[in-house]
């Protein structure tokens, strides 16, 4: 039973981040924090829409049981994209600061899925 209260917080944290982090990418022009970090990441404009729709589809999936595998899964290795770019570029300081989130899929495909028997 805690077991489930724990994954199911978790998810909806997750979901909740991913579709805030979404919405932060497709209006980086107007969010000083998202485009100071993709200037500082090397990621183009051009870049700004895959991410976007990966992020949406990363929400998408933790929500549906047959999908929340696959979606933990691109989740992980996103934030793992973010840590490589982040240590490329010399900023390490977001690179240690994506060890949570990196933690957070990966714990919540230990759990399962909060709502399967």
């Amino acid at each position: 039973m805690i077991k489930n209260i724990i994954s199911l917080i978790l998810l909806i944290v997750s979901v909740s981040l991913s579709f805030k982090h979404a919405w932060d990418t497709a209006h980086y022009q107007t969010n000083p924090t998202s485009l100071d970090m993709m200037t500082t990441l090397g990621i183009n404009k051009s870049a700004v829409p895959v991410f976007v729709i990966l992020t949406l589809a990363i929400g998408v999936l933790l929500l549906i049981p047959q999908t929340f595998f696959l979606g933990n899964m691109l989740n992980a290795i996103s934030i793992l994209l973010i840590m490589g770019l982040a240590l490329r570029s010399g900023n390490y300081k977001i690179a240690l600061m994506e060890i949570p989130f990196l933690a957070m899929p990966l714990i919540m495909i230990w759990l399962k899925y909060p709502f399967k028997n």
